[in-house]
């Protein structure tokens, strides 16, 4: 229903999709992306008389995307061949709403590995805003049925 608000009430099992790697990570925490503004641009003269003006940015920021995930190392190959590789990214949230967004895979950081521990890594995703043509492509949401 349009208009209707309903917060996710628990952040399981939220998703990330990388459409062109191959990669199944098993995700243990996901940081989706976020938006940044900016800094302010300030606007203020020795005509000011009492507080500095400022004025928003026009653009803003996508900021990345950080997970922590189970891997299995026998997959180090595929994740080579998808670092820095631009592709579309989809979020999937617990409600079944998915964010469409085109990044790209910039680190990926293993723990280290122990004795009675799964192998776990951090993962870095970073938004690009461009699409396979180059074209600028702000990310997507498909609503999900609404609740959790």
């Amino acid at each position: 229903m349009a208009g209707v608000v309903q917060a996710l009430r628990d952040g399981f099992s939220t998703t990330i999709t990388l459409t062109g790697a191959g990669i199944t990570f098993w995700e243990k925490t996901v940081q989706p992306v976020g938006i940044d503004g900016g800094e302010a641009i300030d606007l203020t003269t020795m005509r000011n008389n009492a507080v500095r003006t400022k004025y928003p940015r026009s653009l803003y920021d996508i900021t990345s995307s950080e997970i922590n995930v189970a891997y299995d190392p026998t997959v180090y190959n595929t994740i080579l061949a998808s670092i820095n590789v631009n592709q579309s990214i989809i979020t999937t949230f617990p409600d079944g709403a998915t964010l469409t967004w085109w990044g790209y895979l910039q680190k990926f950081a293993a723990e280290s590995l122990e004795e009675g521990k799964e192998p776990m890594a951090r993962i870095t995703l970073v938004p690009t805003n461009l699409n396979a043509n180059n074209a600028e492509t702000i990310p997507v949401l498909a609503e999900g049925s609404g609740t959790n």
